[in-house]
């Protein structure tokens, strides 16, 4: 079975916020908790890191489907929603919706545009693994404050 593995690293710089930076590149992105629950407005949340990573995997599954499928399209864009709600064992997302908007210039091709956005949908890597088994590996590490 072929396995990839992808890294992204937080680090805490005060109150509810942080800076996140993948393994593969060189931007870190800063980000808080959202407003709601004390963070800091105007900057990426972990909830809007999810919506976003569900959005673009849509984009780029969808690009792939179709050049495989030697489909032309005029554009694509992707929203994606998430609603957040209290259950049992507290917030989670309870559903999430993936608005494409494609753009095509045949009107021919809309049933095709619709088969390859369904098959999209049951392809996208991001969607499907919201389900996943998470596991928490954590270390703790004790060291002395330095001296003022």
């Amino acid at each position: 079975m072929e396995s990839h593995q992808y890294t992204s690293e937080a680090r805490w710089t005060a109150r509810r916020s942080g800076i996140v930076k993948p393994e593969t590149a060189e931007q870190q992105i800063a980000f808080s908790a959202p407003p709601e629950f004390l963070g800091q407005a105007g900057l990426w949340t972990p909830e809007h890191f999810l919506m976003a990573a569900a959005a673009g995997c849509f984009v780029t599954t969808f690009v792939a489907i179709a050049e495989a499928s030697k489909f032309e399209m005029l554009s694509l864009e992707v929203s994606a929603t998430g609603t957040l709600e209290k259950g049992e064992g507290g917030l989670q997302f309870t559903r999430i919706t993936i608005y494409p908007r494609l753009t095509i210039a045949r009107e021919s091709d809309r049933e095709r545009a619709l088969r390859l956005l369904e098959k999209t949908e049951r392809s996208c890597l991001v969607a499907r693994s919201l389900r996943s088994q998470v596991i928490v590996d954590a270390t703790v590490l004790v060291e002395a404050p330095m001296a003022a």
